[in-house]
């Protein structure tokens, strides 16, 4: 095979059997962007549960996308705008998580600013997400 090619299905599986599961090992968020999307791209191509337990800031949020996802109601979220390495806010990373998101809590956020600046956190908890956004709860493990 060619190198692209294992290298694809190394962060193909690898991003997978990290998450096993849950956003456990993702819970800072991070760069790129697409190493989330694989996460999510495989969860909904399994229909596999996801769980969101404990603390999910930033590019973890984007496992919101996940058909089959659940939020444990201790989980915490935290939301800002999207940016580039050099911190710059980025539109279209914005969107692309804005797309991930239902459209209650889209709403919400839009009205609290929570996703125009890059550096300020704002945060949900798992209880509110299921409450008030309509988020599916984990069941019990």
């Amino acid at each position: 095979m060619r190198p692209f090619v294992l290298g694809l299905l190394f962060a193909l599986t690898s991003g997978a059997a990290l998450a096993a599961g849950s956003s456990a090992g993702y819970e800072y968020g991070g760069f790129p962007a697409e190493r989330f999307d694989a996460v999510v791209m495989q969860y909904n191509r399994t229909g596999e549960l996801f769980r969101i337990d404990g603390h999910c800031q930033s590019a973890c949020t984007l496992f919101l996308r996940i058909r089959n996802v659940c939020i444990g109601p201790g989980a915490r979220l935290l939301f800002h705008a999207a940016h580039d390495r050099n911190r710059v806010r980025n539109e279209a990373f914005t969107q692309h998580f804005r797309d991930a998101y239902n459209e209650k809590l889209n709403s919400h956020l839009a009205a609290q600013h929570a996703l125009d600046e890059v550096e300020k956190f704002y945060t949900i908890s798992g209880r509110d997400m299921i409450q008030k956004f309509g988020y599916r709860q984990c069941p019990a493990k």
